[in-house]
């Protein structure tokens, strides 16, 4: 088969995968009464409680069978950091269900995880021939952050899995604000594959390979998981889903030594963080709210803005940055 429709292949059959294998988990997750208990104080969701959770399975499951067919370290890694992300959200997720409350992991249980998930990556990273410690920042300027970089990983995944987690507050939110970041990498991704092939470096080549399939099989899958996720939402994906998802935002990120385009396709992950710490730290010191409520997209609704049109204005917003991020890839 050419190379070159292996990509546009995987990401039909991640689609199909994704549509068939979500009415099974939604009907597994019902029989099993994995229901999301909704937090007390968002009184506009109330009707939700009790709408299945852990539906990231969805999504997951083509993310990790198709690039493992294009095996790689690169796509090894990558589905293994996701794996190991998804496993520590299916535990808060798993303590959530069994009490019946939004409180899964305490805090430190889970950057606990995150750090040792993290640095495991941090050292593939610094150890690869392929990345090492440099970063590419726009317009061809190389740093080489040596043993720094670990660091510097360690850092990107905790922040990533956090604001993704945090955006996954409304139906099909993270999931269309994902599916733009991943249309953008996804292409970011293709292109460096073919300059790589044309300037005849097959090694190299043939990990960009391994990772556009990545990211192509994370968007199809994420395609196929909305038609269910969209509102109304039939399931959630959950911790198992967002803490996944949002290893899978910064992998294909920085073993394209691009990290600093997270912050430009992820705007939206970026805003919702931020409205979080901004929130807290403005509290603390005024005891007053910047927002009626954080994160940003619940402000929007206590604005009085439908779900419907918050989400249309993250996805918009987001490939609006996507394409963005392309260009200063290119550049």
């Amino acid at each position: 088969m050419s190379e070159w429709l292996k990509i546009p292949l995987y990401f039909i059959a991640s689609i199909l995968m994704s549509l068939l294998f979500a009415p099974l988990v939604i009907r597994l997750m019902r029989k099993l009464k994995a229901r999301q208990t909704v937090l007390g104080y968002v009184k506009q969701h109330e009707a939700k409680n009790g709408t299945p959770t852990m539906g990231g399975l969805i999504f997951l499951l083509p993310a990790t069978v198709f690039p493992l067919v294009e095996f790689t370290p690169f796509s090894a890694v990558a589905v293994s950091v996701m794996i190991g992300f998804a496993i520590l959200g299916f535990l808060d997720d798993f303590l959530k269900i069994h009490f019946s409350r939004n409180l899964g992991l305490k805090p430190y249980q889970k950057i606990i995880g995150q750090l040792g998930i993290s640095a495991a990556v941090g050292y593939f990273v610094y150890a690869s021939q392929f990345i090492g410690g440099e970063v590419v920042f726009p317009f061809g300027a190389v740093v080489d952050f040596k043993w720094g970089i670990i660091i510097i990983v360690i850092f990107l995944y905790i922040a990533t899995t956090n604001s993704v987690n945090l955006t996954d507050g409304l139906d099909g939110l993270a999931s269309f604000t994902s599916v733009a970041y991943f249309i953008s990498f996804s292409l970011i991704l293709f292109f460096a594959w073919r300059d790589e092939l044309a300037a005849g470096n097959e090694e190299y080549a043939k990990m960009l390979l391994s990772l556009t399939v990545y990211s192509v099989s994370l968007l199809g899958g994420l395609l196929g998981y909305l038609v269910f996720n969209g509102y109304p939402a039939k399931i959630w994906m959950g911790d198992t889903g967002s803490l996944a998802l949002g290893a899978g935002v910064a992998t294909v990120a920085i073993f394209a030594k691009i990290p600093i385009l997270i912050a430009v396709a992820g705007i939206m992950f970026v805003v919702s963080s931020i409205s979080v710490i901004l929130q807290v730290l403005y509290f603390k010191l005024t005891q007053k709210r910047i927002f009626l409520m954080a994160p940003f997209h619940h402000h929007l609704e206590m604005k009085g803005l439908k779900e419907s049109k918050i989400v249309t204005i993250y996805f918009v917003v987001s490939m609006l940055f996507g394409a963005v991020a392309l260009m200063l890839a290119r550049v």
